[in-house]
């Protein structure tokens, strides 16, 4: 027969049995939570170091896009420069500018243009052989009019048959 204490001692085992595996279980999922979290830093200390390395390279970049703009920066200081020099020349003609546009509309320059025009179409005009430095008169075909008597002929293209001697001047009978 049991007794008390005997009952009290199987109790006692049960709940120590009890105790003993759910502290078992605890630890085992204990184990699983380290081994993850342990996972999870090594995943974590990768990610930094390619963060680490991105950032490296965005901060490299940067560097290199302000040495661009302080190349850009200095062009542009001398860019500005030289339209202030053009400004300050520009400024300085204007003057002159102002009297050449209110002497293009003169009277004095009117008549020089005009006087410039007719000894410009008197020169045209002038016969061959009154001009300075002018090559000897060019063979007509039989079928060409001669020009008015002091008046200059113009230059006209080839006719048919006919070729431009490459030295001469003059108009030569194709050989055919």
């Amino acid at each position: 027969m049991l007794n008390a204490v005997w009952v009290a001692v199987i109790v006692a085992v049960a709940f120590w049995a009890a105790g003993v595996s759910v502290a078992m279980y605890l630890m085992l999922k204990a184990g699983r939570l380290v081994t993850q979290t342990s996972a999870a830093i090594s995943g974590l200390a990768e990610r930094q170091d390619q963060l680490i390395d991105r950032a490296n390279a965005t901060i490299d970049r940067a560097g290199e896009q302000l040495a661009a703009t302080s190349a850009i920066t200095a062009s542009m200081d001398e860019v500005t420069a030289n339209m202030a020099e053009l400004t300050g020349r520009m400024t300085a003609l204007a003057p002159l500018a102002r009297v050449i546009a209110a002497s293009a509309g003169s009277p004095a320059a009117k008549v020089a243009a005009l006087a410039y025009g007719v000894n410009r179409a008197l020169w045209m005009r002038r016969p061959d052989g009154a001009q300075r430095g002018s090559r000897p008169a060019a063979v007509r075909p039989a079928a060409a009019r001669p020009p008015a008597p002091g008046m200059k002929a113009l230059p006209r293209p080839a006719a048919p048959g006919w070729r431009r001697a490459a030295l001469g001047g003059q108009r030569d009978e194709a050989a055919s």
